[in-house]
């Protein structure tokens, strides 16, 4: 499971700006925004960004200057791979530490949508276990009670960040992963595509 919300593209009106730049080529700019506010990129500008998004990373260094922030909701065992990409990404995370028994533990705090029933059941009682760790802990403080919680918690453990990427970081992510067996992944590739721009910048489909 992985859910995103409160998507923000950012910044597009300056890269554009900052791509041209090397040939003061900013007379030529013809991007605008709409009546909703929205940043539109104009049939010289949107010609000069494909360009130089398949000219490769030396030249596409503008796209690196396209910010985009989003909260995910994800497993912890989708986190552990998403911390793979370090560079021009930052992440806030909800806190294990600090939070973990301060809410009851139910089962909608898990991704368990793709275990049988076998494993269904087995969640199920760790749940309760932990659930039972939680209440001891709150009415003790006893160290133990915290390790059981933290030593028993599942990676299928749903962790809420909100991450800042840029839209360079994105192309190399949705090329890494976009084949991979973790259907989280998928999803959030299918979020990048719906991005603005991104068919012709992040994707590179120029047909």
């Amino acid at each position: 499971m992985i859910i995103f919300k409160n998507t923000s593209v950012m910044n597009l009106e300056n890269a554009i700006r900052g791509a041209r730049n090397p040939m003061n080529s900013w007379a030529k700019s013809d991007s605008f925004y709409d009546n909703e506010g929205n940043y539109i990129l104009g049939e010289n500008d949107l010609s000069l960004a494909k360009r130089l998004r398949i000219a490769g990373s030396d030249h596409r260094k503008y796209l690196r200057q396209v910010f985009v922030s989003v909260d995910i909701t994800a497993p912890m065992y989708w986190w552990k791979e998403y911390d793979t990409y370090k560079v021009g990404t930052v992440a806030n995370s909800t806190s294990t530490m600090h939070k973990i028994h301060t809410k009851k533990f139910e089962l909608s705090d898990f991704s368990y949508d793709r275990l049988s029933s076998l494993g269904l059941d087995a969640m199920e009682y760790i749940i309760k276990a932990l659930e039972a760790a939680r209440l001891s802990f709150i009415n003790s403080r006893n160290s133990d009670d915290w390790y059981d919680m933290i030593q028993l918690l599942p990676s299928s453990y749903n962790q809420m960040r909100t991450c800042t990427l840029n839209y360079e970081s994105l192309i190399n992510i949705y090329y890494a992963r976009r084949n991979h067996k973790l259907n989280e992944w998928h999803v959030f590739c299918d979020w990048i595509k719906k991005l603005p721009y991104a068919k012709e910048l992040i994707i590179c489909d120029l047909k």
